[in-house]
């Protein structure tokens, strides 16, 4: 959505141009989307999309794959055939796997300027990708600038970072391609906001932001929110990646909800639940986190249903009186928990259906049912 200046904290969205992937939008006032990265290999096909599908029931907008080879630029049609999301394919050093992935069917491109090679590689790119209208996304990032920029600015300052991108941009136009993006990451917040900044006042074109080699769960979590969240709280940003260690549907989880902070997604599961203590005999962090998990692809195949605040509580200190105040509530006890509906214990279910007895009242939901 976009904001208006009424929106409080948040500015206005950068205006920017639009492109397509596919169904999705990028640009020009489009909600902003998410994407993540496959973490399979692309050559199987068989887990790249199931690993796809996970992350389509999730709420992930648009799907980057790696593309080392030639047999993974072939893969990409078997994969486009089994999956609804659009997907990018990720080409490094050889722009010959770019031509053959446009050719599989391929929604996006991906390509790091640094390693390309020379212009006329890019002008084979553009020559199969234009006529589709196939979106290329130059990708700057501060481990792989070219050397020129890098002895230039004396590193891979922002500037560098921006001067790269912009002039690979240029590059595209000439050889008549305007369907671009850009994003120009740094493994250091400071860096990579100053750089989005400098990019959004010289250029009009969608961006996409992220953070390159951001970290593990914590660290990269914490790292991508802070500059992303400001970057997007200042309306600069039309697509963003939380690239974590770990597995992709967390770079997706953390997106959404990074999204739904600043009012730029609508609200996702209403799920609260305890720190856990000394006091927990359940395994309370699994049930928490599979109550989200099934929520998310709840309300993402039932968009429209009804969304009580559902609390997950450890213990019988705190849990039933958090379980009053919530919609639909479990409060565990020894390898049990009590199920509450409207503040009304209905059931005592054993740890092991828990999940299960609680996903059955949230789809049964009424909003009369409160009372």
């Amino acid at each position: 959505m976009t904001q208006s200046p009424s929106s409080g904290a948040l500015r206005e969205r950068r205006p920017s141009r639009a492109v397509r992937l596919g169904a999705v939008a990028v640009g020009n006032g489009a909600p902003v989307s998410v994407q993540s990265m496959a973490k399979t290999d692309t050559r199987d096909v068989a887990a790249t999309v199931a690993q796809i599908r996970e992350l389509e029931l999730l709420g992930c907008d648009i799907m980057r794959l790696a593309v080392p080879d030639e047999a993974a630029a072939r893969a990409i049609k078997p994969i486009k055939e089994a999956v609804r999301i659009p997907i990018v394919a990720d080409i490094h050093f050889d722009h010959r796997l770019a031509i053959i992935a446009v050719e599989a069917g391929v929604d996006g491109l991906r390509i790091n300027p640094g390693n390309i090679g020379s212009a006329r590689n890019v002008r084979e790119v553009v020559r199969a990708a234009a006529p589709r209208r196939v979106p290329i996304r130059i990708g700057v990032n501060s481990g792989s600038l070219e050397k020129s920029m890098l002895a230039r600015h004396g590193g891979a300052t922002a500037e560098a970072l921006v001067e790269s991108a912009l002039a690979h941009a240029r590059m595209l136009e000439d050889a008549g391609h305007r369907d671009i993006k850009i994003s120009v990451k740094a493994s250091d917040v400071k860096r990579t906001v100053l750089a989005y900044r400098l990019l959004a006042q010289r250029a009009d074109y969608p961006l996409h932001l992220g953070l390159t080699e951001a970290g593990t769960r914590t660290a990269g979590t914490v790292r991508s929110s802070v500059a992303l969240g400001m970057l997007l709280a200042e309306g600069i940003g039309d697509t963003i990646r939380v690239s974590l260690t770990d597995e992709p549907a967390q770079e997706v989880r953390v997106g959404l909800e990074l999204l739904r902070c600043l009012g730029l997604r609508p609200p996702g599961p209403a799920v609260i639940s305890c720190p856990t203590c000394g006091r927990v005999q359940v395994d309370l962090i699994r049930l928490a986190r599979e109550v989200e998990t099934a929520l998310e692809q709840w309300y993402r195949l039932n968009p429209d249903a009804p969304r009580p605040v559902v609390a997950v509580m450890g213990c019988m200190v705190n849990g039933p009186g958090e379980a009053r105040d919530a919609d639909i509530a479990i409060a565990g006890g020894k390898g049990k928990a009590a199920l509450y509906v409207a503040g009304r214990r209905v059931a005592t279910v054993a740890e092991a259906d828990a999940v299960q007895a609680l996903l059955e009242r949230v789809r049964a939901w009424k909003p009369s049912a409160a009372g």
